[in-house]
């Protein structure tokens, strides 16, 4: 399942939507704001994006991810808008029958998530400055 929302992630459903009887392996993945990168105190975040572009591109990974590993189920969900530190703005559910796989293909999803799929995330500062992080250029 692939999920764009403005609304908070609901880590149950995401854990809820793998469930299966042939997984023995369940992995669960939280983007959260931070309050601090580097020396900087973060504020809040600000994600936007090309949804018919990024759901595409989500699409794509997930494809790819079934046919790199041997998958039972993945769900992909990030959100858009205004979030405070705490706040989740991705998760990644994947289950496999091995953990391993279920690692691997968890880790990957989010690495190229950040890599290739254009949703952009502007940072607010605690100093009333802001800034544009693009994708591929953050960690």
């Amino acid at each position: 399942m692939i999920r764009i929302t403005n609304d908070p992630i609901d880590n149950n459903a995401v854990l809820e939507s793998v469930q299966n009887n042939r997984a023995g392996a369940v992995v669960l993945f939280l983007g959260t704001t931070r309050n601090v990168t580097g020396t900087r105190e973060t504020d809040s975040l600000d994600y936007e994006c090309f949804e018919s572009m990024a759901i595409k591109q989500l699409e794509a990974l997930e494809a790819t991810a079934r046919q790199r590993w041997d998958i039972i189920e993945i769900t992909i969900v990030h959100r858009l808008g205004h979030l405070l530190p705490g706040e989740a703005s991705v998760a990644i559910a994947v289950s496999s029958p091995h953990r391993v796989t279920a690692f691997e293909c968890g880790q990957w999803l989010i690495d190229t998530l950040k890599q290739e799929v254009p949703i952009w995330k502007k940072e607010n500062w605690s100093d009333g400055t802001q800034q544009w992080v693009h994708p591929g250029m953050e960690d």
